[in-house]
């Protein structure tokens, strides 16, 4: 039975907005009156998350974390033994966003209708990508819906703690690194001015030094915007060419062969591949189908093309150990994992062990870039302090030093 989002008003004349279930408008206006409401505005709820859905600047009803811990929770009532369409009534129920009760309305609406649960949650594919929706299946075919509902929040925790791991590395450095460039800016502009001006009333010969900082006090203050600008262009023009995928794939591969960010970003994609693609194997969906989805996860278009190559060549009957070991871009720890499963039998449990390896790896690599990148951020600010310290007190001292004479 289809939802509706309604806005009535009361027999005293007050407000009221909620969710209505019924056979079509015409039959939730009548319940509405039957509730003694004043229907104003009575919309479907799948076609207002369509629109919502359509807008590209529309924000996400779930957030990484929030979803992992909703897929949890319906996990468990599933589990416990609640049907579908009752555990997303409870979940509906206890949600506190109102835009979060509406797409959970939307969802037992499409489940009440008899579709699978996969395919209502296809209606809205901003919130359930495919590998959500690839899993959900198979454990429907399956009979073992709670279990993948687990195991699929197993992942979306482990990927939520990995990324904020990650930033967490870099939030350090990054912060100071902006406060550094403020501080520098305002010293090399306001400071250094301000006090070389005093000395330059005595006409005497300035210090190399501060004649190179009140050089570069000048270019700042005259070019400064200029080069803001620059930046912002070169900024916006290098996103709009990464659109394009030759460039992409082109720019992707560039940065896997760069000293110490390339092996990071082998090793988080390496590692989220390994993960979805375990999850999925685990969860009984086909090989292929399970490599297709696990290529679109990956962020770095060289590697996603990699691993479609892969794909064809499974497909046309390699073993996937071997089809991924001639692919230099993956991390070889992944295809002797592969391989290993395949011999065994075991392929899900060797490739999510490949995955948890990867994951400490590049935790470990993180931290260590972070730990070597905040000594040096410091000593060069430090540095450069000094210099512009040093280009105000020179003066100073030749004009002491002259004094004495």
């Amino acid at each position: 039975m289809p939802a509706f989002k309604y806005e009535a008003l009361t027999e005293a004349g007050r407000p009221a907005n909620g969710l209505v279930e019924a056979d079509s408008p015409r039959a939730a206006r009548s319940q509405l009156r039957g509730m003694g409401l004043v229907p104003l505005q009575v919309q479907a709820v799948q076609q207002q998350a369509e629109g919502a859905a359509g807008s590209r600047w529309a924000r996400r009803v779930f957030k990484p974390s929030t979803l992992a811990i909703w897929t949890r929770q319906l996990a468990g009532l599933v589990g416990s033994g609640l049907t579908i369409e009752r555990a997303l009534t409870a979940l509906a129920d206890e949600a506190e966003d109102p835009r979060q009760a509406e797409l959970l309305a939307q969802l037992r609406a499409e489940v009440n209708a008899g579709s699978a649960f996969a395919r209502a949650l296809a209606t809205a594919p901003r919130e359930f990508n495919d590998v959500y929706r690839a899993v959900v299946a198979a454990g429907e075919q399956s009979g073992a819906l709670g279990q993948v509902l687990e195991r699929l929040a197993d992942d979306l925790e482990q990927r939520q703690e990995l990324r904020s791991k990650l930033l967490g590395a870099i939030a350090y450095p990054a912060i100071v690194s902006f406060f550094a460039v403020i501080i520098i800016t305002f010293l090399v502009t306001y400071v250094v001015p301000q006090v070389a001006g005093v000395f330059a009333q005595s006409k005497k010969a300035l210090p190399m030094l501060t004649q190179v900082m009140l050089g570069l006090s000048s270019f700042v203050r005259n070019w400064g915007w200029l080069v803001v600008l620059l930046l912002i262009a070169g900024g916006l023009a290098l996103a709009i060419a990464l659109r394009r995928p030759a460039f992409r794939r082109r720019f992707d591969a560039g940065l896997l062969r760069a000293p110490l960010i390339g092996r990071l970003a082998r090793g988080y994609n390496g590692a989220r591949f390994a993960a979805t693609l375990a999850m999925l194997a685990g969860a009984g969906v086909p090989i292929l189908k399970a490599l297709q989805a696990a290529a679109e996860t990956l962020s770095n278009a060289a590697m996603r093309a990699d691993a479609m190559e892969t794909l064809v060549q499974v497909r046309e009957g390699a073993p996937l150990g071997s089809a991924l070991a001639g692919k230099k871009r993956f991390p070889g720890l992944l295809a002797m994992f592969a391989r290993l499963g395949e011999q065994t039998g075991s392929l899900p449990q060797m490739l999510d062990r490949a995955a948890r390896q990867l994951s400490i790896e590049v935790q470990r690599r993180a931290m260590a870039l972070a730990t070597m990148l905040e000594p040096l951020l410091i000593v060069g600010m430090g540095a450069v302090v000094m210099l512009i310290v040093l280009s105000v007190l020179l003066p100073i001292i030749e004009m002491n030093a002259m004094a004495g004479r």
